[in-house]
């Protein structure tokens, strides 16, 4: 059971002051946001244990992972990782105002999604916590008709993505707020990919509702060498779907934005028994997509609780 969970003591701390920020960034630039933010951000690091400690957790396990080629678990390389995080925050808001085209990308593997497209065909989009998953709007813009669903947990989520609506009324993704997925959630996303919509879900962190780590709430897989629980709600919303699988992380790398898309599974089918064992191999692919993400850029994946604690 963790001791926290992530929904109690996530990044509830920064999202009060963002708008202010982001008309920082907007009047002065980059830089003078950074020498506001930085003192603010080293305190933050400085008070909360619990975040500086899951921080540190997760460098040095990429650290034995990588066999010493990832950065190591030091307070300045803690200190990075909150940055890169501050970063990430302000990139998210660039992307939903709409000002793309400050933003530098590239697409791996674009056909993924264009297939099913031009099959008329919808997906359910597995996603992370690396980078900035808010980057899924810039497929949006690339492809006029497609339309993406993207779940919600929390209510700091809720509150940051009123905000980003604020900066842009007009967008091709509908937000939807859930706690748990009902049977009348998971009917309406039924109709929404067999029109040919994705549904797009986070697949590295376990629902409030799943915090207990209750038989049916997790897959645990192997992430950096150790056992790791992994919501289910990704491969039982494709098996009941009937649809592809698909993961996407949108990871920065330097100065540009990395999308990365590949197809997980071409069906989920979890029979009535041993459901979380027929799981296992596509939410083993997806840690390792993530792992992969994480040794390219390892100050990118943002999960400050304890991840591998339950």
């Amino acid at each position: 059971m963790q001791s926290s969970h992530w929904a109690k003591i996530g990044e509830a701390g920064f999202l009060s002051g963002m708008k202010l920020m982001f008309a920082i960034y907007h009047r002065l630039g980059r830089w003078p946001f950074r020498l506001v933010l930085y003192p603010v951000l080293a305190w933050y690091v400085l008070t909360n244990a619990i975040a500086r400690h899951a921080s540190k957790d997760y460098l040095t396990r990429l650290h034995r992972a990588s066999a010493g080629h990832t950065p190591p678990p030091t307070l300045a390389n803690i200190y990075r990782h909150f940055t890169a995080f501050a970063e990430m925050m302000l990139d998210k808001l660039l992307v939903w105002s709409g000002d793309l085209d400050r933003v530098i990308y590239a697409i791996e593997n674009p056909g993924v999604l264009r297939d099913r497209m031009a099959a008329g065909q919808g997906a359910v989009i597995v996603t992370a916590h690396i980078g900035n998953a808010e980057l899924c709007r810039v497929l949006a813009r690339e492809k006029s008709s497609i339309r993406l669903n993207v779940l919600v947990h929390t209510p700091q989520a809720q509150r940051f993505n009123q905000l980003m609506r604020e900066l842009n009324p007009a967008s091709q993704i509908d937000l939807i707020q859930v706690s748990d997925i009902s049977a009348a959630t998971a009917m309406l996303l039924a109709e929404r990919v067999e029109a040919g919509e994705f549904v797009v879900i986070a697949g590295d962190r376990v629902p409030l509702s799943d915090s207990n780590a209750h038989a049916s709430g997790i897959v645990e897989v192997d992430f950096l060498g150790a056992a790791a629980p992994l919501p289910f709600g990704p491969y039982l919303l494709a098996s009941l779907f009937k649809c592809p699988l698909i993961g996407m992380i949108a990871c920065r790398r330097n100065n540009c934005f990395h999308i990365t898309l590949a197809t997980l599974a071409e069906r989920v089918v979890l029979p009535r028994q041993n459901r979380r064992a027929a799981a296992a191999e596509p939410a083993q692919a997806f840690a390792a997509m993530m792992a992969k993400e994480c040794s390219t850029a390892p100050f990118q994946w943002f999960n400050f609780f304890p991840f591998w604690t339950r």
